[in-house]
């Protein structure tokens, strides 16, 4: 079927070409010597092949040899102007200017060998537009009005062109004069509404609007189209007073209550403007994205309100509202779960926006935004197999996202899957490559990843490389420190860098432990105590800062107090086995 289609196209343009011959170059012809027409004849045949053979490699947008056919086609029928418009349009596929500067050329030449086709007059100004030369465009669209009959309708391109050349009275005139001899329609009647509102002439413009308006009462796009347009240009009072005479006959115009519920909202008529989302949200006939956009809307203005500190509960009741009856109707559409884990999160409500987010995903979403919300979630609520999970599905679908790496490795790192969270944040580093700052965070876990696997050279490289970008992180120079002094290597560089943290940080238990562990590790025993001392006194003390107390009290001669501070320990974790050694044994291990 392919190859009659080619055939058929091909065979139309060549009898097009033939059909267009010169009628000067056919008389001519005629009145050859016998002599010089079997000559003639040969010339043609020839002519008629290459010109075929230009064709096809047209059709298959082979350019080159097109024009190759055509340029020899015009050697042998210089008259014949339906090859250089075949060379012209071969050029205007070009946007370099030499190449449409030739286009021009050629297209020109085939107009003074024939005024009388449409489509030369049509090329030369698309080839004139391409060029800026909007004059020439403007020119050759009205002198093929002028030659050819019943082409009025190319008036709405020639005032498109006059509004691209900066012209507005000039294309005013010519919609004009389009619409008293092809009607009233939406092309033209919108164009002189928005020139006309450029202009500043207000009531005119409204005075178009309200034209077409009365052509097509029923037509919802247009009130819609005039609304917007007046809203732009700050006439909001006159886009309400033209929605609410079209609802006033048009109850039904789910779209247009969205529209004049929002220049509502503006006006702070919040009631009337309530009044008709409740509709919408029940209104089967309005897009769905439309309801979508206003959850999205006052997920917006509710975060602003929390964000100020002036929570409004009235404004969220209705949001949530609005939300239920969307989701009673639409409970398989992935996008409605999106708005909704939005609008949960305005509202700081993570368990349900968690939830909301994970309803988007499992009914096939793939909005990048609602998996990284989701991640995100599960990450701050701890859920480490609910990310290691999620984050491989996401993967699945978007393969080269460092973010979900990023969460993927984290979640194995927290669940002490080094050798997989190592492989997942390499991949995220790789991806990152022009985000510094998110380099740096993927290479502190990675110095914890490689820790976990004992690959201590590409550890310290990595906590390096974080360093070298931020040189204060306290996080970094807190793990970084710590696994050190558990290797106990390069413990004065540790014990630097630990220090500083607790400097930093006095009242932060978790780095106190860390520089008493450090002074520990470097045998500073009566300086690891009181560190640690000054930490049990803070919040967030855990079982390990009690193991360690009893383990500084142990080298310190003082078993009785390192045993009952195990045994502290002991009553704060599930995992006391080693703890269990050192009570029993009452030695350090």
């Amino acid at each position: 079927m392919k190859n009659i289609s080619y055939i058929k196209i091909l065979f139309c343009l060549t009898a097009f070409w033939l059909a267009a011959a010169s009628p000067a170059v056919a008389q001519r012809d005629r009145k050859k010597r016998p002599a010089d027409a079997e000559l003639n004849d040969l010339k043609r045949r020839e002519a008629e092949s290459l010109f075929t053979e230009g064709m096809k490699y047209f059709i298959l947008e082979d350019y080159t040899k097109a024009l190759g056919s055509f340029q020899r086609v015009s050697e042998m029928t210089p008259d014949e102007p339906m090859v250089y418009y075949k060379m012209a349009e071969v050029y205007s596929r070009s946007s370099n200017q030499d190449d449409l500067g030739k286009a021009a050329a050629y297209i020109e030449r085939a107009l003074k060998l024939d005024k009388k086709n449409k489509y030369f007059y049509l090329l030369a100004a698309d080839i004139y537009t391409a060029q800026n030369s909007f004059s020439k465009a403007e020119q050759v669209l009205e002198a093929l009005m002028k030659e050819l009959k019943d082409t009025e309708e190319y008036l709405y391109q020639l005032a498109a062109i006059y509004q691209y050349d900066r012209k507005p009275e000039e294309a005013l005139r010519t919609y004009n004069r389009a619409e008293s001899l092809l009607g009233i329609n939406e092309t033209s009647s919108l164009q002189k509404q928005k020139i006309l509102l450029e202009q500043g002439k207000i009531n005119e413009a409204i005075a178009e609007g309200q034209k077409l308006l009365a052509a097509y009462p029923d037509e919802e796009r247009y009130v819609i189209g005039f609304a917007q347009a007046l809203a732009q240009k700050g006439q909001q009072k006159n886009a309400v007073a033209a929605l609410e005479k079209f609802l006033a006959a048009h109850p039904e115009a789910g779209s247009s209550k969205v529209l004049l519920a929002s220049f509502y909202r503006e006006a702070g008529r919040e009631k009337e403007a309530r009044d008709l989302l409740k509709q919408v949200m029940r209104d089967p006939s309005v897009d769905i994205q439309a309801k979508i956009i206003v959850i999205e809307t006052y997920a917006a203005q509710i975060a602003q309100g929390y964000a100020a500190n002036q929570p409004d509960a009235d404004l969220a009741a209705f949001a949530l509202g609005l939300l239920e009856d969307l989701l009673e109707s639409n409970s398989d559409d992935p996008n409605v779960y999106v708005a909704g884990g939005d609008l949960h999160l305005s509202l700081r409500q993570k368990a349900e926006a968690e939830r909301q987010f994970l309803a988007a995903i499992q009914r096939g979403t793939t909005l990048f935004e609602a998996w990284q919300n989701l991640l995100s979630l599960e990450s701050e609520s701890e859920k480490f197999d609910s990310l290691v999970f999620h984050s491989e599905q996401g993967l699945e679908i978007f393969p080269n996202q460092a973010l979900l790496y990023y969460f993927n490795g984290y979640g194995h790192l927290r669940l002490r899957s080094y050798r997989a969270a190592a492989a997942a944040l390499v991949q995220a580093k790789k991806l990152s490559a022009s985000n510094p700052a998110f380099l740096h965070e993927i290479n502190g876990m990675l110095g914890e990843a490689y820790n976990g696997t004992k690959e201590y050279p590409k550890s310290n490289a990595a906590f390096e490389e974080a360093l070298a970008y931020k040189p204060n992180d306290d996080l970094i120079l807190n793990n970084y420190s710590y696994y050190l002094a558990l290797r106990k290597e390069n413990l004065e560089k540790a014990e630097r860098m630990a220090a500083q943290v607790a400097r930093d940080h006095p009242t932060n238990s978790s780095y106190l432990d860390t520089y008493a562990w450090v002074l520990f590790a470097r045998e500073k025993y009566k300086e690891a105590r009181k560190v640690m001392e000054r930490a049990l006194q803070l919040p967030g003390v855990s079982f390990t800062h009690y193991e360690h107390y009893g383990d500084i009290l142990f080298r310190l001669d003082d078993v009785e107090g390192a045993v009952k501070q195990w045994e502290k320990a002991r009553s704060l974790t599930s995992q006391h086995e080693l703890i269990d050694k050192k009570i029993a044994n009452r030695r350090l291990y």
